[in-house]
């Protein structure tokens, strides 16, 4: 946890909206910056108190988190949670648009099959969410920070957004029979967040509202044990005791350090930048 006593990384009593917060990194970062006094606001298409429960069981009655529920691909809905972002706590000090889809290993064969055979419709339902729907949300709750003169957006990218996929890690499903190659759409999707925070940063300057992205390496999430050791031998930061020296991959929890600097007072003169953390993934 980031030490909230120094006046560089105060976070405290500060409005950070997330979306996609239910999910792994969303509600890691959630449940980290609540403890640390942020005030925080999960953005979902799909609401439901067993749901937050579930996810946030740690925070049970906790004043500091609220789930709104808005489709980040609908503005009319972002439009009404941002209302009542306003309405519960007065003001929006930031926005991290975490909420992506992919497709994950376990698709249906068309999904994760050849470029060629790609389907438009997984194409247009990705590019709608990844690109679209960060789109929106930087319209909707920057442009209230636009209007306060002050915040901070970070935008979640992806070493696959930097790079190819590397379809050698992915070999090993091919060797014993499968058709599976990681498909495009996510890429070309993480791809268009730089130049978006780029224009961002520039447009929004003389207004106070610092754009960023937050370049990702993979995270670890149960995958294959073929796969976590194809990956693991790309990424050249080895760490020390706690951490599985078999799984390069990255926690979670390595996500929320970065995010709070980029949202504090110690990053009030950094914007239009891509902050990689990714093991070293992205300099080999």
């Amino acid at each position: 946890m980031v030490d909230m006593t120094s006046p560089y990384f105060n976070l405290q009593n500060k409005t950070i909206v997330i979306t996609g917060g239910y999910g792994q990194i969303g509600a890691t970062m959630a449940r980290e910056f609540v403890k640390s006094g942020v005030q925080v606001v999960i953005i979902e298409p799909n609401v439901s108190a067993a749901k937050t429960t579930a996810v946030f069981a740690d925070l049970a009655q906790c004043e500091n988190l609220k789930v709104f529920q808005a489709d980040v691909t609908d503005r009319p809905s972002l439009e009404y949670a941002c209302q009542k972002v306003i309405q519960v706590f007065g003001s929006i000090d930031g926005l991290i648009n975490n909420a992506a889809l992919d497709s994950p290993p376990n698709s249906a064969a068309e999904e994760n099959g050849p470029f060629e055979d790609y389907p438009v419709k997984s194409w247009e339902k990705i590019m709608d969410v990844n690109v679209k729907g960060v789109f929106l949300c930087c319209q909707v709750f920057g442009g209230v920070m636009a209007q306060a003169k002050l915040g901070s957006i970070i935008n979640i990218a992806s070493i696959y957004g930097s790079v190819s996929p590397d379809q050698n890690l992915y070999q090993y499903r091919r060797d014993r029979g499968e058709v599976f190659y990681k498909p495009v759409a996510y890429s070309a999707s993480k791809s268009a967040l730089y130049n978006l925070t780029r224009y961002l940063a520039v447009y929004w300057g003389s207004k106070g509202v610092r754009t960023n992205t937050l370049t990702f390496g993979g995270v670890f999430n149960n995958q294959d044990p073929e796969f976590l050791d194809a990956y693991s031998k790309k990424i050249p930061l080895v760490r020390g005791e706690g951490f599985d020296h078999l799984c390069g991959m990255a926690r979670a929890e390595d996500f929320v350090g970065p995010a709070m600097f980029l949202l504090s007072e110690a990053a009030t003169y950094v914007t239009g930048i891509d902050l990689k953390v990714d093991g070293g993934f992205l300099a080999t």
